[in-house]
Parts: structure tokens; sequence; C-alpha cells
């Protein structure tokens, strides 16, 4: 099938364009707050009968959130998929070229760099609030998925991150006149692609918020610190390395050893960290009052 023709810009103010990737990330942050909200609100799902943070702190935590998610999600982006940014910043030709490395509107954001912005974001807030560090982790980690929907959502809008090529009767061929405006051509080719950000969208997002929201309301694991955070982790991992298997590997980085993808590659410690997670709070017994 063809892409919808859909605009990357939603409207434009002036010389301002509002973008659906910019509100994709304002959407995941104000519903993930709000859903955080609740649950530190409900004393009776922690143990020992008390959420981590009160309101007022989760306020707090929600702008060091998002300058985790904003810094992290660049400076990994260009780490682990356009290292030569970090080179311009040395070698760049004029100022435009040596800050590139942070030029956000030119595209390009890393979950997994994200997720090490935002987790060093946690621990600094932690320490400083003297909070327990897992059980801030358990509080945040449920939310995650609402962003991760938003954002996935976005890319199928803006026709990038697209799928391998494939014979499936859903298969859309990721080319309108939006992109061939934006590029000149359309980088996917005028072949059908597996729609792997819906894909992603459905897993990362709908399923992994479903499983996380069980384990909160129906399965009571905030009793024992660590577990969810665990589960967000390996669930998200395991979605990611799986799923990889349909989405077109990044330029350049298509024959990495193995037959592995630089997603499989930051996805498999986070797989691993989770289970030792999950054991680790199953092992042990609730939080004493």
């Amino acid at each position: 099938m063809q892409f919808p023709e859909f605009d990357p810009v939603l409207f434009s103010i002036g010389p301002l364009d509002i973008r659906w990737y910019a509100l994709a990330y304002v959407a995941g942050i104000v519903v993930g707050w709000w859903y955080a909200a609740r649950l530190a609100k409900d004393n009776a799902l922690w143990q020992p009968g008390k959420a981590p943070v009160t309101t007022i702190q989760l306020d707090d935590l929600i702008l060091w959130i998002t300058l985790g998610i904003i810094l992290g999600g660049r400076l990994g982006y260009a780490l682990f998929y356009q290292p030569q940014l970090y080179a311009q910043i040395f070698t760049g030709a004029d100022l435009g070229e040596r800050l590139a490395v942070l030029r956000l509107w030119d595209g390009g954001m890393s979950f997994h760099g994200g997720l090490i912005g935002v987790s060093l974001a946690i621990v600094l807030f932690a320490r400083r609030n003297r909070i327990r560090l897992l059980s801030l982790g358990d509080l945040v980690a449920p939310a995650v998925p609402i962003g991760l929907f938003f954002g996935r959502i976005a890319n199928f809008i803006n026709g990038e991150l697209w799928g391998r090529e494939t014979t499936a009767p859903w298969g859309v061929r990721f080319c309108n006149a939006s992109i061939e405006r934006m590029y000149g051509f359309c980088p996917a080719g005028d072949v059908a692609r597996h729609p792997s950000q819906l894909y992603e969208a459905g897993l990362e997002g709908l399923a992994l918020f479903g499983l996380l929201w069980l384990a909160v309301y129906k399965w009571r694991l905030l009793a024992k610190p660590g577990y969810i955070t665990g589960l967000f982790l390996f669930g998200y991992g395991l979605a990611r390395a799986t799923l990889e298997n349909f989405r077109q590997p990044d330029a350049g980085l298509e024959n990495l050893p193995l037959g592995l993808t630089m997603g499989m590659m930051l996805s498999i410690p986070m797989m691993l960290v989770g289970a030792w997670l999950i054991w680790r709070a199953w092992s042990r017994p609730p939080v004493a009052a």
C-alpha cells in the first residue's frame, strides 16, 4: 500500500514549524507524568504503605527526566549511530558544524541514549532527595511505554525508521509528496516495507504498558523494589531485539558481527540487567516498614 500523505509539520506559526515528532515527546511526557502521579498517590500499592515520592517531588523529577530524555537521546544517537558528529566538534569548519551534535531539529534520537540519560537523572535525583532508588525506578518505568507509543506513531508519520522489504499485503511504500520535498527523493525506495514503526508502537508501547499495568495493579509487584524496573528493561529489550528482524538497519550498520543490529546489541545488556533485577526482587522479602 502507498504511504499516506502525512506531513511531518502539523502547522506553522511564522517561521516556527510545529512537528508531530515534537508533540509526541510532549504528549508522552505529560501523559506519563499524569500516570506516574496516579501511582504516587496510591499508597496501598507500595511497601511499606507509602509511595517513594510526594506529588511535589514528582513534579521536580519530571524536569530532570525531560532533560535526561533530550540530552541522552541526542547524545546517545550521535554516539551509537553517528559518531562522526563528535569528531566535528574539533574538525568542523564553523560553529554550526561543531555544534551539529546538539542540533535536535536535524533529527536523530536514540531510545537507548534517552534511557541512559533518564537513568542518570533518576540516580542523581534519588541521591539528592534520599529516596529509595529502585522504588523511584519502579514509579517511572510503567509510564515509559506511553512515550514509546507516541514516539513510534510519530516515526510512522515522519516516514522514518521503516522496515525491511516485504511481500506481505500490509507492506507500505514509504514515499509521498512530503518526503520527496524533504529529501528530494524517497530514501526508502519504491518498494514495499514492513511498517516496523507500528509493530514497535504495538509491542514496545501498548503490549508492554499492559504487562506493566498487570504487574502493578493485578500482581502488586511494587511491593518488591526493582521488580517493575527489571520487567520493563527485560520486556523492552526482548521486544526491541525481536522487532529488529523487521526493521531496516541504519545506514552503515548493516553488517555487524553475528548478524546483529545496533538495536540488538544495545538491547541485550538491558535484558541481562532486567533479568538480574527481577531475580533480585523475587528472592528478597518485601521492604519492611
